[in-house]
């Protein structure tokens, strides 16, 4: 019987070897011109399944490369803060691995949490972009990200030498991060293909953001819900291309702040023909007026259908305008495709100059069912 149980444990090991275990591996910082190489240094070494922790202020004179099936984690925001040097000029502060290599294929998962992304503009002149993303299934959570001279998170398609993507990047999450003093854009996806969808991008605050707060060059089948959206120049959320989308449940306090004249919108869609999207329950406002006299203000608006017939249901969204004489609340275009038809019912619009406002032939607005 002894030897029978010894046989069988042995039997059992030798078919189901044990798994190598994950180690945790420590990168302390010193605020020193030496931190940004120990860190890649720690990455480097690492084996896939890694926890990267990341601990104390670092000065960043190079770009930190993540290698993927990987997580990185900071002890807390203040705790763990990743400052740009004086005069580094980087690209960026964190990258995907696939992003520097300039791959054809999209880099493999990671998770970013915990920590403060500090871009120092008033010390660089370049355009720095907190993290550039270029790896699918990625999970960013729990990051302050504050004062880059580009984008805040550039979710992007293209490599550093402008490679693109000959695969998909999908299936991640941007959730529960602030992103304040952008000179670009405080989340940018940057898609001139079809790579970069199927998303959630949830729980956000981006606020002074020096284009639009969230602009999505791509929106197919992304989910955006619940983000706080304030002191942008620009459109609060640019959402091209949807297609299966939701943008729900956001809090836009203002947009359109720019002493340049334009047409801004608090959340700007257009749509593609296919698969319908959804607009719901947003809180859409000018809180602070609409500031410039030679722009017009949309609060919520389809500014045309790409291709094909596009279908929208637009519901229980909440808009009250900055200046009852100027701006309209719901506005639909059908573009270059060939119908819009359009679901709007439930919405609260007041405080503007025009409730609802269709441009061009073949826009159905319908009250639903």
């Amino acid at each position: 019987m002894f030897s029978l149980a010894v046989a069988l444990v042995w039997s059992l090991s030798a078919t189901h070897p044990r798994e190598a275990e994950a180690t945790k591996i420590e990168a302390k910082c010193s605020n020193s011109s030496s931190d940004a190489g120990m860190i890649n240094a720690a990455i480097s070494g690492s084996e896939v399944g890694d926890e990267i922790v990341i601990d104390g202020p670092c000065r960043i004179d190079q770009t930190i490369k993540l290698l993927g099936n990987r997580s990185y984690r900071g002890e807390s925001r203040t705790g763990t803060v990743l400052r740009q040097a004086d005069g580094a000029d980087l690209k960026a502060i964190l990258a995907s691995d696939s992003y520097l290599d300039n791959s054809v294929t999209t880099g493999t998962p990671v998770s970013v949490r915990q920590l403060t992304l500090d871009g120092n503009r008033a010390n660089n002149t370049a355009a720095t972009a907190g993290f550039i993303v270029r790896s699918w299934q990625t999970v960013i959570d729990d990051l302050q990200i504050r004062s880059m001279g580009g984008n805040g998170i550039w979710f992007s398609n293209r490599s550093a030498n402008g490679t693109l993507l000959t695969n998909t990047s999908v299936n991640g999450q941007i959730t529960n991060n602030f992103v304040t003093d952008s000179g670009g854009h405080g989340i940018y996806v940057d898609d001139p293909g079809n790579s970069l969808t199927d998303w959630n991008l949830s729980g956000n605050w981006i606020a002074s953001s020096g284009l639009d707060g969230i602009h999505l060059d791509n929106a197919a089948g992304w989910v955006v819900r619940n983000n706080h959206v304030y002191g942008v120049p620009g459109h609060a959320i640019y959402a091209n291309r949807l297609w299966g989308t939701s943008i729900t449940d956001n809090y836009i306090e203002d947009f359109g702040g720019s002493a340049q004249a334009g047409v801004w919108y608090g959340i700007r869609a257009t749509v593609q023909g296919g698969a319908a999207s959804t607009i719901s329950d947003n809180k859409v406002f000018n809180l602070g007026g609409e500031s410039n006299a030679a722009s017009t203000y949309r609060y919520i608006g389809i500014s045309k259908v790409n291709y094909g017939s596009g279908v929208v249901s637009v519901t229980g969204n909440a808009i009250r305008g900055g200046d009852p004489r100027r701006g309209t609340g719901l506005y639909y275009a059908r573009g270059t495709g060939e119908s819009l038809m359009v679901s709007s019912t439930g919405n609260i619009v007041t405080d503007v100059l025009r409730q609802v406002q269709t441009e061009g032939s073949h826009v159905i607005v319908t009250v639903g069912r």
